[in-house]
């Protein structure tokens, strides 16, 4: 259990590390004249978890105790007991925050590409997720519903004391569950990641949403607002119903 904000520091500091790889990935295989463009979607999903993964590693090192960087994932430990609602509230802004920083490092990393691509909708994708196919926001909701269940549901599958194979139960070494958690996120990308992008984190999603929309970035549109409830709600949603089942068949 989280006694007080000690955590605030590494959820930070870990979802800046996770944007600046995961918005990294997208602008590297996206903006004109940059060595990856075209790279394509296993990149991506390599890029997404190597950035959960190292983020992980950041966030416990400076003194977060669970590593989420994702009000999604604390939100189903905050009903399992970890964390009090006013805990929940606190560190999902400071992961948004942590997620506006990374992507604003992202952009200047790559200041001088976003000039040279004219699509603006390629450009936001950099930064958030967009519905592949358009004006179905209900099944988007959907989509990011049932991802985010099963990040959460495996999450906690993987680290139950009744797996026997756990990384707990088994008495791995430290520091082994950021790596499965890593390989996660390219599962879920590979398997559920067509329709919408695969959020599955509202810090994720939104941070970098509202750093499009402050960054002067050259030749930018808009920044999708009308779409941003999905990547923030069905998350929420997911995660609430992973904790359900979980508890459900006794996981913890």
């Amino acid at each position: 259990m989280v006694t007080g904000y000690e955590n605030l520091l590494g959820e930070f500091v870990g979802t800046m590390v996770l944007l600046v790889l995961g918005c990294g990935v997208c602008a590297n295989l996206t903006l004109n004249k940059s060595k990856g463009v075209g790279g394509g979607w296993i990149c991506i999903a390599f890029g997404w978890g190597f950035g959960v993964t190292f983020g992980v590693f950041t966030a416990t090192t400076l003194g977060a105790p669970q590593g989420d960087l994702n009000p999604a994932v604390t939100l189903a430990k905050t009903l399992m007991g970890v964390y009090t609602f006013n805990q929940f509230i606190v560190t999902s802004l400071v992961q948004i925050l942590g997620g506006i920083v990374g992507a604003a490092i992202v952009w200047i990393t790559y200041l001088a590409h976003w000039e040279e691509t004219p699509d603006q909708a390629a450009k936001l994708g950099i930064f958030c997720t967009a519905p592949a196919i358009r004006g179905k926001n209900g099944l988007a909701f959907i989509t990011e519903v049932s991802a985010t269940f099963f990040l959460m549901f495996l999450i906690l599958m993987v680290f139950s004391k009744c797996f026997s194979y756990g990384a707990v139960a088994a008495g791995l070494a430290n520091g082994y569950g950021p790596y499965i958690v890593g390989m996660l996120i390219v599962a879920l990308g590979l398997s559920l990641g067509g329709p919408t992008g695969y959020a599955m984190n509202p810090a994720r999603d939104l941070g970098p949403r509202i750093a499009h929309a402050i960054l002067p970035i050259a030749g930018k549109g808009g920044s999708d607002w009308g779409y941003a409830w999905v990547p923030v709600a069905g998350p929420l949603v997911g995660a609430t119903l992973a904790y359900v089942a979980a508890k459900a068949f006794g996981a913890f």
